[in-house]
This record gives C-alpha cells, structure tokens and sequence, in this order.
C-alpha cells in the first residue's frame, strides 16, 4: 500500500490562546448536532407510533379474521416500498402495530395525519428545553420512582431501537422503569439491552424492594458517550430519512486501511475471486448486521465472508461469523453455488490471528477443494501484521 500524505493537525497551525472562546463554539456546535439527530430520531418515533395507530384502527373497522389483518399489512407494506424503498416490510408494519398498542396512553404533540394537533406532551418534541448529549452523567431525582403515572409523549432521548427493545418488556412497570432510566442516564441502545437481559428491575426489586426502584436510594448508570454521528449511522435513521447506507460510515480509520488493503490483497491473488460488497447489510429479525469484506469465486463457485476485529479472537466471533454464513445463504445462495465460507480476521497490537468458518457439514468439502484457491491462514495472518505495522507507523510520523 502506498504511503498516505501527512496531514497536520489543525491545533498545530492555530495559536489557541483563545481556549476559552474555542470552547464556547465547539459547544454550541456539538450541541446543535446533537438536537438535530435527536429532533430526527423524535419525528420518527412518533411517525411510526401514528402509522401504528392508523393500522389498528383500520384492522378495527375491517373484517375481525387474521387473515383479513395479513392481507392489509401485506398490501400497505408494498406501496409504501414502491413510494419510499426499504424500511416498510410486512414485519416492520406489524411492529409499528404493536408499538401503538403498548403505547396507547401516549399523547404525543404532533399534527395528526388529517391535520388536528393532539394534545401537547411535556416530554414531546416542541419541548425548547436544550438537551445535554447522550452519555452525561445521570441527573439526580429528574424522574422519581416507582413510577405512578406514565410519561406524556416520547423522550427526544431514546431512539427507535430504544422503543424496540422497550416493546420486549413484558411487565409495564418494568418496562416504564427501564425507558426512564434509558433518558435520566443516557443509556444508549445496547446498555439498555444489556440492563434488560441480565434482569436490572427484578435484581433491584429482590436486593432492595420498591424503595430501591428510587433514584436517591440506588447508585444510578451513567451512559456510554455516543455521538451524534454515531446516531445517524442507524439504518432505521437512514431508512426514514431515504439516505443511502455507505460504508464509511460503519468503518473507524484503522478498520477502514485494514479493509482496503485485505480487497487489494485478495484481487491480486488471481485466483478467482470477484469483489462483491463492502459493508454488506443483512437484516434479520428486524436487526440489521454488516458484513466488512463480501467476495465471490467463479472457480470454487462460492461466497466468501470476511469480518475484521480489532481485538482478540473470542468464540463470540466464531459463533457470529457461522450465523452470518447462514444468513447470507438463505437471502443470496443461488441453486449451482457451493456453500459459503467465512473468514474472521482478527487484528491486535501483539498478534494477528486468521481463522476459516466452516459449518461442520461442509469441513470435508473445505478442506478437499477449496484451500487450493484461497490464502492460508497463516498468509493471512502475515499479510495483516504487515498491514497494521505499515499503517501505525505512517500514523506516528
């Protein structure tokens, strides 16, 4: 790989003896970007709490049959596709559905579709109040608990992914409980999973009782900082907004060099292979994954899957990797292809590690016809140390 032109740091050109008034711009700036993803992330939640809402009252004045419910969610699901592209499947419909029906007792202050303004929500989005960015430190007591009523409307805090993982909740107290916490101490969407599955409210409930649901009684969770960059990068934001879904924006910069060279590397090989994607989006239940480096070989007749971690090899990536394999078969294999391999890339400041993923009904075929036409593991291996020295050393100078 060639060798990048430097680029100096701005601070270095910049005599910043004007902290102070620096300071004072990058804060109002930042701030501004975090109020326009949130003002974005708002509009859809309510957007997709009023399309709820319409599809129940259509299902309600209809024929009471399911397959009466199916044929309509179907039919709605196809002409908002031709009109807006991808976002609206069947299941997505039936989420906003159930969505509107967890929340009913919301209210949130937005003109309906035949133009009449609900009743306004403090909580809702014409709120003028100046919101801190995702990850700040939780404040104290801003929401008491146990809750005894239910917010007005939707925080500009918490995403669609939040309301999903929210709508997984079971039992309304808990679930009330987790959307709070999710605001007071800007938990983004994986803490908030992560509280839900290892059981948050419940563990509380039979360490300390109710009174522990309090705030003042209990050391709070602060969230992780997410920028608003990082908000934007959601494919349900990108979906709504009608953006297309590049794949710099999933790539950090080491990843990104790592990535680039890995294409160059495979394509010079001659051995059959054909790029395909980078970045490759695959939905599944409503979750989308990305897949760095997708490849196909007209001699082997099959797809290759790489993912690149910076970081250590866990099982977890294993695991992952043959789920992606699966995946991707069920929407892309066609009759004639070979079975898909994967290939788990694992980069870190003292080793570098490359393993195949073979399903285990396909070692024999792996291993009698495919390594003739694809790098070892060991070459792999040699050629990402390499890479990441390279590029670490043209970063230091």
């Amino acid at each position: 790989m060639g060798k990048r032109p430097q680029i100096t740091p701005m601070s270095a050109l910049i005599n910043v003896s004007g902290d102070g008034l620096m300071d004072r711009v990058v804060s109002i700036l930042e701030q501004a970007r975090t109020n326009v993803v949130r003002a974005v992330n708002s509009n859809m939640v309510i957007a997709y709490w009023l399309i709820g809402r319409e599809i129940v009252q259509e299902l309600q004045q209809g024929d009471e049959r399911a397959e009466y419910g199916k044929q309509v969610i179907e039919k709605l699901s196809v002409q908002l596709t031709v009109r807006y592209g991808k976002g609206f499947s069947s299941p997505t419909l039936w989420k906003f559905r159930q969505f509107y029906q967890v929340y009913s007792n919301r209210t949130p202050a937005i003109l309906s579709p035949a133009g009449r303004e609900s009743t306004a929500s403090p909580d809702a989005i014409t709120n003028n109040q100046i919101l801190s960015p995702n990850g700040t430190e939780c404040t104290s007591n801003v929401l008491r608990y146990p809750a005894g009523s239910e917010l007005g409307g939707f925080s500009s805090s918490l995403t669609w992914s939040h309301y999903r993982a929210l709508m997984r909740v079971n039992k309304p107290e808990a679930r009330l409980f987790y959307e709070k916490e999710a605001i007071d101490c800007g938990w983004t969407k994986y803490q908030l999973e992560r509280q839900i599955q290892t059981a948050y409210f419940e563990r509380i409930l039979q360490n300390k009782g109710v009174e522990g649901l309090k705030p003042e009684k209990r050391d709070r969770l602060p969230g992780d900082t997410l920028s608003p960059i990082d908000l934007m990068k959601s494919p349900y934001v990108l979906e709504f907004l009608d953006l297309p879904d590049s794949p710099s924006l999933h790539e950090k910069d080491l990843e990104k060099a790592i990535i680039s060279n890995l294409q160059m590397f495979l394509l010079e090989l001659g051995k059959g292979f054909s790029f395909v994607a980078r970045q490759k989006q695959l939905r599944f239940d409503e979750e989308n994954f990305y897949i760095d480096l997708v490849f196909y070989n007209f001699i082997l007749k099959c797809f290759l899957l790489i993912d690149l971690k910076i970081g250590k090899l866990t099982h977890q990536d294993v695991g992952q990797m043959d789920g992606y394999v699966r995946m991707f078969e069920d929407c892309f294999k066609v009759p004639g292809d070979n079975p898909t391999i994967g290939l788990i890339l694992c980069s870190d400041k003292s080793e570098a590690v490359a393993k195949y993923s073979v399903l285990s009904d396909r070692k024999q075929i792996f291993a009698s016809q495919y390594m003739d036409y694809l790098p070892s593991e060991e070459e792999l291996q040699k050629e990402l140390t390499r890479e990441r020295a390279l590029i670490e050393a043209n970063s230091e100078e």
